[in-house]
C-alpha cells in the first residue's frame, strides 16, 4: 500500500477532532469552541479601525502589618507573598515562581490556540517551567550570579494521535506566536517613576 500523502494524513487527523471511538471532550470539544472564538477573533480584528494598541495594565498593594502584595489586573486579584524564613506568610509564590506560572500558563494557552488553528487534535495538555535562582547572587563569591530566575526550561506533556510532524509544526508555531515566552526571549525597555503620595513631588 502506498505511503499516505500528508494531506491523507491531515484528514484523518481533523476528523479524530470529532470522530474519535473514545471521545475526549476534555480538551478536543474545547478546541472546537475555541478555533470557532479564535477565527471570529480574527475577523474582528481586520475589521477593526482602532488606533492605538491596547494597554495592559497591573498593580500590586503591599498590605499593611503583613507585607503580603495583592496583584490587581482588572477585576482580578493574585496574592504573592515570601516564605516564612523571609518575613512571609507564605499565602502565594513568590514573584519569581509567578513569573514562572505566567510562563507555563501562556505556553499552555498558546499550545491551545495554536492547535485549534492547525487541527491538531489534543487530549491532554500540561506545561512544567523550572529555572535557577541564587539567593547569594551579587554577594562575595557570587558577583557574576545573575539576580533573576535563568536557565530557563519548560517541558510540554500531551497526549495526541497527530503524527511526529504534525506536533512538532504545532511547536514551532507556539514558539513563534507565545507571547510571554518571547517576551522573555527579547530585551525589553521599562520606564520607572516613583511618586510621593499626598505630594505633588515626583522622585
Amino acid at each position: 500500500m502506498a505511503a499516505e500523502s500528508s494531506d491523507d494524513l491531515r484528514q484523518t487527523e481533523e476528523s479524530l477532532l470529532n470522530a474519535s471511538p473514545d471521545p475526549q471532550p476534555g480538551l478536543r470539544e474545547y478546541l472546537e469552541v475555541k478555533r470557532a472564538a479564535l477565527l471570529a477573533r480574527r475577523d474582528a480584528s481586520k475589521a477593526s479601525t482602532r488606533a492605538h494598541p491596547l494597554k495592559l495594565r497591573a498593580e500590586a498593594t503591599a498590605e499593611h502589618r503583613s507585607g503580603v502584595r495583592r496583584i490587581r489586573i482588572r477585576d482580578h486579584y493574585v496574592i504573592t507573598d515570601s516564605p516564612l524564613d523571609f518575613a512571609g506568610y507564605n499565602l502565594g509564590p513568590s514573584s519569581p515562581e509567578l513569573q514562572l506560572g505566567v510562563l507555563s500558563s501562556c505556553l499552555t494557552h498558546v499550545f491551545l490556540i495554536q492547535a485549534a488553528d492547525l487541527r491538531v487534535p489534543l487530549d491532554e495538555l500540561w506545561v512544567e517551567v523550572e529555572a535557577d535562582q541564587e539567593p547569594r547572587a551579587g554577594s562575595p563569591g557570587f558577583e557574576d550570579v545573575p539576580i533573576y530566575p535563568h536557565n530557563i526550561s519548560y517541558t510540554v506533556h500531551l497526549t495526541s494521535s497527530a503524527s511526529p510532524a504534525r506536533i512538532k509544526e504545532l511547536h514551532q508555531a507556539v514558539e513563534e506566536h507565545c507571547p510571554i515566552y518571547n517576551l522573555l526571549l527579547n530585551p525589553q525597555h521599562i520606564e520607572g517613576r516613583v511618586i510621593l503620595t499626598k505630594s505633588p513631588t515626583e522622585i
